[in-house]
């Protein structure tokens, strides 16, 4: 990422990130809950290259904040990370479909929030010089009719939260087939994991 990255961290117990991300070279304004969070996004002079969201907070939780971020013109591009202690699949879903561009579940190592913060402002830096409306587009190179319909169905079930054993016993079918079915998608989809299948899968209207 060229330049400092300029970091929201919207978390009622902000103290750990707001410490740790400043000595590894991000810009960071801190919010304690979603209604700060909101008046400091609507301030003229704030641009933010990245919202770091937690879940549960007072006064307004990070789903309602999400939704308020998504809304908004001015702040509906700046690509969002969820910090949640939720490890309900489903739930994290549902965040996905309101608009969240990763997540992660605490509690969490450093080292592997640094590599989805860096992930995910290459991905928006890479969009913005793609398309400088920073409009979200379809990966062109991604042929969804290649999937087969037992992969369109696996990835269904993925979305709705369920897990590897459960997509089996819906199926009909081994643990090992699921994760046969799995890497297919994942190599015909041009991702790497099950949460850039379902965002993908949802952006090219594949799964509701």
């Amino acid at each position: 990422m060229d330049g400092i990255a300029s970091i929201l961290v919207v978390d009622d117990n902000p103290k750990f990130l707001a410490d740790a991300l400043p000595m590894y070279g991000y810009d960071v304004t801190v919010a304690k809950d979603g209604l700060e969070a909101l008046k400091v996004l609507d301030k003229p002079d704030k641009l933010f290259d990245l919202i770091l969201l937690d879940v549960m907070m007072p006064n307004m939780d990070g789903w309602d904040t999400l939704k308020a971020i998504r809304s908004n013109n001015k702040t509906k591009y700046i690509p969002v990370i969820m910090i949640t202690a939720v490890s309900e699949e489903q739930k994290v879903v549902s965040g996905l479909k309101i608009g969240a561009d990763d997540y992660i579940v605490k509690p969490f190592i450093l080292p592997n929030l640094l590599a989805r913060i860096e992930a995910v402002l290459r991905r928006c830096r890479w969009q913005k010089e793609a398309n400088p409306k920073q409009e979200k587009t379809l990966n062109k190179n991604v042929n969804i009719d290649a999937l087969t319909p037992k992969e369109k169905e696996v990835l269904a079930l993925v979305a709705q939260g369920a897990s590897n054993q459960e997509i089996a016993d819906k199926l009909f079918v081994r643990d090992v087939t699921v994760k046969t079915h799995l890497n297919s998608i994942f190599k015909k989809l041009k991702v790497s994991n099950r949460t850039q299948a379902v965002l993908l899968a949802m952006q090219m209207n594949l799964i509701n």
